[in-house]
């Protein structure tokens, strides 16, 4: 069953020979974090996710979550599950011990959660914001603040959220309407109403801490004004008890395409008057706290959705191993031929192709980005921090769109391996289809994310991240180049590289300084053709180490998964590479049609 949720053998090259990950050890942060400790944490988080997670899945998807006046329960499988995710101190593994962390690195903490998300993202979602808002806690709040919530929120005892949205502001924070009033205690009277909400009721725990987006009486219009509260929904007295409710009343939760299992909510904050909340950070600077914890829950998007792929692909090929129908195609005219399993017909081979290189290079993607991330934690050299910083900042945008889009590709793929079975909820497909369809929408749209790519992140620092990324690209044709079986994949990548950067030349300069609304109509191409670039890269990198690891004589038993990285590669820039290069030019072309079509020719009157 473990395997249905993510390939161990591709952790293990990932980690172990992509990564080399064990050297981090080297740094005394790290220190207890040999490759025997890092196998370790990888395989409790797989029995975890098998044992106790993955019954949430179904429970959460076909029983659901229950409002009954203003309360919710979620499955008896949660509360079970979630004293497991306690227990094992899993809500905040790169945290500090002294307040209820493990101290691991990132990038063995996004593997092990990688295994608990493919067991059930709506579950999980509750332990992600949960950190999320710990450590908006650990980086803005007070002593105070931190003496009252932070362990409690990594240690699970309360659950946290992220009130952001409104009725008739959803993308558009800066035009919220709740409003905070001070009070002669230092406090704030919080007056709003919040939508979706994930996460904002429960009772998996006796208290939920809602981060706040609020404007303070007189404060500036738009995100300038914005400052940021925490509001628990039982207010917590100085000595860390329990006080009297807070005001804080669930009106409503909403029924979803998917995610059943999470509670999307609609809460009243201070309808009565009596809703409370301390201000977390500086006032009028609440977007540039929260921006903290939507990095990360970006990320964390990208993540769910890569789960979502996972989990899809492996369920179908296991499928489509076992599934016997019709006969081989080069026996297609012999009536008594027998029938063979549909992974011998090439359209499926075709499809399980495609699933298989998003899958493998994404996951790589994602581990890679938290790999930069301990680097920064790790690096002496200050210039080598801001590299990596820039890297990682530029591929945000990048990890949560692209591999949310592809994702769910892959689970529509897997329904299609499946054929009628696949679109039936006897089998797991249709839920995961369904449950990953909100990853390209919250935390903000896909769209929202091209945006962020072209007109903030492409020429973040003079444009410096996306060169250094480059070179980091460069590393890997140069090494590929001089072996013979990745030789022309690596001059294959360099030329879409070449290309890449003069999409983005010319994209920056029409930003700047021409067409705004034509760039604007082409971020979202720009977005997926960098996403292409960066899934080459990946998959050059981890063919070039497997072709190394042929030649140096690798073990019978590893053969089949080195050759497939190869094959991988080789699809990849044969098959897909060339249309990367087709939108290149329908990008640089400047096609303004987009922009210019009237209204009216949309039809629908």
């Amino acid at each position: 069953m473990a395997q249905t949720l993510v390939d161990r053998r591709d952790i293990d090259f990932i980690l172990h020979e992509q990564l080399k990950v064990e050297e981090l050890a080297k740094h005394e942060r790290f220190a207890d974090f040999n490759r025997k400790a890092i196998d370790l944490v990888i395989n409790e988080a797989r029995n975890l996710a098998v044992k106790e997670i993955l019954p949430t899945q179904f429970d959460g998807d076909r029983i659901g979550v229950q409002f009954d006046n203003g309360n919710v329960k979620v499955p008896e499988s949660f509360h079970k599950a979630w004293k497991a995710l306690r227990a094992g101190e899993w809500l905040a593994m790169t945290e500090d011990p002294e307040w209820g962390g493990q101290g691991m690195p990132r990038t063995v903490a996004s593997t092990a959660a990688q295994y608990m998300m493919a067991g059930s993202f709506a579950f999980m979602m509750y332990g992600g914001l949960t950190h999320g808002a710990g450590e908006l806690v650990k980086e803005f709040g007070t002593d105070k603040q931190k003496k009252l919530f932070l362990k409690k929120l990594f240690s699970g005892e309360w659950t946290g959220t992220m009130l952001l949205t409104e009725p008739e502001a959803g993308s558009d924070v800066g035009a919220l309407t709740t409003t905070a009033t001070p009070n002669p205690d230092g406090t704030y009277s919080i007056v709003g109403n919040k939508i979706f909400i994930s996460s904002g009721e429960h009772d998996m725990v006796n208290n939920i801490i809602h981060p706040v987006l609020a404007r303070i009486e007189g404060a500036p219009a738009g995100t300038s004004g914005i400052s940021l509260f925490l509001v628990p929904k039982i207010w917590v007295n100085d000595d860390g008890s329990l006080g009297e409710p807070n005001d804080v009343v669930c009106t409503g939760i909403e029924e979803k395409m998917g995610i059943h299992g999470n509670v999307t909510a609609s809460l009243a904050l201070g309808s009565k008057g009596k809703c409370r909340g301390t201000l977390l950070g500086e006032p009028n600077k609440g977007m540039r706290a929260m921006f903290l914890m939507m990095n990360d829950a970006r990320l964390m998007v990208g993540d769910q959705g890569l789960a979502c792929a996972s989990a899809a692909y492996l369920y179908a090929v296991n499928y489509a191993r076992t599934r016997i129908q019709g006969r081989h195609l080069m026996q297609a005219m012999d009536k008594n031929a027998p029938g063979v399993p549909i992974i011998q017909h090439p359209d499926v081979r075709r499809m399980l192709m495609l699933m298989k290189v998003y899958v493998e290079s994404l996951r790589s993607l994602s581990a890679y980005i938290a790999r930069c991330f301990d680097g920064i934690v790790t690096a002496d050299d200050k210039e080598e921090k801001t590299r990596l910083q820039g890297i990682v900042d530029f591929l945000i945008p990048i990890a949560k769109a692209y591999t949310t889009e592809r994702s769910l590709d892959v689970c529509s793929l897997g329904i299609q391996v499946y054929g009628g079975y696949g679109y039936i909820r006897e089998y797991p497909m249709e839920q995961l289809l369904r449950d990953c369809r909100i990853t390209s929408i919250y935390e903000g749209t896909n769209g929202i994310q091209a945006m962020d790519l072209l007109f903030r992140k492409l020429g973040q620092n003079g444009g410096r991240p996306i060169v250094d990324l480059g070179e980091e690209i460069r590393r890997t044709v140069s090494a590929a180049a001089d072996i013979d079986r990745t030789a022309p994949m690596a001059e294959k990548l360099e030329e879409a590289l070449l290309k890449l950067e003069e999409v983005a030349r010319t994209m920056g300069m029409t930003a700047m300084y021409g067409n705004l609304m034509g760039a604007a109509a082409h971020a979202h191409p720009f977005l997926e053709v960098c996403g292409d670039v960066i899934v080459g890269w990946m998959l050059l990198w981890r063919a070039r180490i497997a072709a190394e690891a042929l030649a140096n004589g690798a073990k019978e038993k590893d053969l089949a998964f080195y050759e497939g990285q190869i094959k991988s590669s080789e699809f990849f820039t044969q098959i897909l590479l060339p249309v990367t290069l087709g939108r290149m030019e329908a990008i640089l072309s400047g096609s303004s049609v987009v922009v210019d079509i009237p209204e009216d020719a949309f039809g629908g009157k």
